[in-house]
């Protein structure tokens, strides 16, 4: 009897061997790309053909900024709801993987794009006089009625708080700064390899106005970029090595280089991110999804009892008693204050609240998406002049904010852009998700524009003097919810640890700047197909 288990286990161990060295089990040869031949017979970028993708090249995290592995996980809250909001509910959600910065932007790295600003779009040229000042912080959030106002003055500029977060930046203003940051970035990488001149700021007749370097005209091959280009080099990252000129324009690689996008996080994004969940789990389960304040006591040395994070402990008390402060921080703190989560990211229970880059809605369609969630779509599509180039922003065109100032649209030189599809209000807030809706009635020209929140409008008009004038909405209304309110996450130095779980959500106005709020940028991941990218 034993003999016969022994002879059909070393049967059936031999089915197994055969089977993973049969078709199927190529892949320890190098499968995939490295033994790739084209349908047409060609070799993948042979020297003798027409077609070249260039060298394949593994995407490196970007200094700043902490690779988060995606997965799937429970969004939402796995306790009580005690404020009764009922906007967020538990959901089963996937996200993909993603970079996420390790700290909120500092005021030092905004200080950066402002400065870029006045020197490439100066102040005294007319044609460019918002352009600076729109994006400036609104100091004045720090203002209280009842209080001693020093940080107004102070706190963005002063080299003591370089590395604290930024606040009073509009969602308007943070999402230009991640525009501005993918220019920056492409352009410093592209420096470094050699492809474009390293004297774009030493030489003081580079970077002005319109003439400064953008992604927009690198990627379209754009004639203004050929000075600054060095051919040479590019061919040599690219890995095109013919010197017909034909072949050469065909197969311009203009993606050699260029940085993944910066952006906002979208808001399940940020929750996965902050949970910090794969390094708590037993295989495939999670073990603890615990509400962070749960875990944000010191549990040994000088730290224990004290709480980790910077946070409001109660009416009247922003950092405990003098000489035995428990978070030691009554405003904001350096972004590097207080323990990072399991992920190696800084900052996401307590400091400042976050923007997502989500328009806010009470409920989060699941049914219609459950992979990477994000509600605020909307397509552009780059504009084109009858000859059919790329038309450049000539005349700047511009976002008002809150408080009157101009934010802008687009900066001179880049791409023209016209939205031709408009998707917030997918689902919930168009016509067709309201009780008017059905019955045989469709939409129609009385219907555009519709609005099932009748939320409050926005009115501006310029005054004799050239100030902008926000004229408010007396007409009585029922929601703030609108297509201009997006989402804000995570808990803030003036917030009860309430708001510290990173299931809870709250929404503010785009156009809006607060003390309490800052932001931090993401950048997409490129899978290796293994399921981890690689730094």
């Amino acid at each position: 009897m034993n003999k016969l288990k022994l002879f059909t286990l070393i049967a059936l161990s031999s089915t197994l061997f055969l089977a993973s060295c049969g078709s199927g089990g190529n892949t320890k040869k190098g499968g995939g790309t490295k033994r790739f031949t084209s349908k047409t017979g060609w070799k993948p970028n042979d020297q003798k053909g027409w077609f070249f993708t260039g060298k394949q090249q593994k995407q490196k995290g970007w200094p700043g900024m902490v690779y988060v592995e995606g997965g799937t996980f429970t969004m939402g809250l796995v306790k009580d709801d005690v404020m009764h909001d009922w906007n967020n509910t538990p959901k089963r959600m996937q996200v993909s993987s993603f970079f996420l910065g390790e700290t909120e932007i500092t005021n030092y790295e905004y200080r950066e794009y402002v400065t870029w600003l006045k020197y490439v779009f100066p102040p005294s040229d007319p044609s460019f006089k918002e352009i600076y000042t729109g994006a400036l912080p609104d100091t004045l959030v720090w203002n209280n009625k009842l209080s001693r106002n020093d940080f107004a003055e102070t706190y963005f500029r002063s080299p003591e708080f370089d590395y604290y977060p930024v606040v009073g930046v509009s969602w308007l203003q943070a999402s230009r700064y991640c525009e501005w940051l993918t220019d920056r970035a492409t352009e410093k990488t592209l420096m470094e390899q050699g492809v474009i001149s390293k004297d774009l700021y030493t030489n003081d007749s580079n970077n002005q106005g319109a003439g400064a370097f953008n992604l927009d005209k690198y990627k379209g091959n754009d004639p203004e970029m050929e000075a600054y280009i060095n051919k040479q080099r590019l061919q040599q990252k690219t890995g095109i090595k013919t010197s017909n000129e034909r072949i050469l324009a065909a197969n311009r690689n203009a993606n050699s280089g260029v940085v993944e996008k910066f952006r906002l996080p979208t808001e399940v994004e940020w929750e996965f991110a902050a949970l910090g969940m794969q390094k708590e789990r037993e295989y495939n389960l999670y073990t603890s999804k615990q509400p962070e304040i749960e875990k944000l006591k010191g549990k040994k040395g000088r730290n224990r009892g004290m709480y980790l994070e910077n946070f409001k402990q109660g009416r009247g008390d922003y950092s405990g008693v003098a000489g035995w402060k428990n978070d030691g921080s009554p405003t904001t703190s350096d972004v590097k204050q207080y323990p990072s989560n399991n992920l190696g990211i800084f900052g996401m229970f307590g400091n400042v609240s976050e923007w997502t880059a989500d328009v806010y809605r009470p409920i989060i369609d699941e049914e219609a998406s459950d992979f990477n969630y994000f509600r605020g779509n909307v397509t552009r599509e780059v504009v084109k002049n009858a000859d059919g180039t790329f038309k450049k922003v000539d005349q700047v065109k511009y976002d008002t904010l809150a408080d009157g100032r101009l934010v802008y649209k687009g900066l001179p030189g880049q791409y023209e852009r016209e939205v031709i599809a408009d998707n917030k209000n997918y689902r919930d807030g168009d016509f067709q998700s309201s009780l008017d809706a059905g019955y045989g009635r469709a939409e129609d020209s009385s219907t555009l524009g519709y609005n099932m929140y009748n939320s409050k409008r926005k009115h501006f008009f310029v005054d004799d003097r050239g100030r902008v004038i926000i004229e408010k909405d007396k007409q009585a209304r029922t929601t703030r919810i609108s297509n201009e309110v997006r989402v804000i996450k995570g808990g803030s130095w003036l917030d009860a640890a309430y708001w510290l779980d990173p299931g809870q959500r709250r929404f503010r106005d785009e156009s809006k700047a607060y003390g309490w709020v800052g932001f931090r940028v993401a950048q997409d991941a490129k899978s290796n197909g293994k399921g981890r990218t690689k730094r």
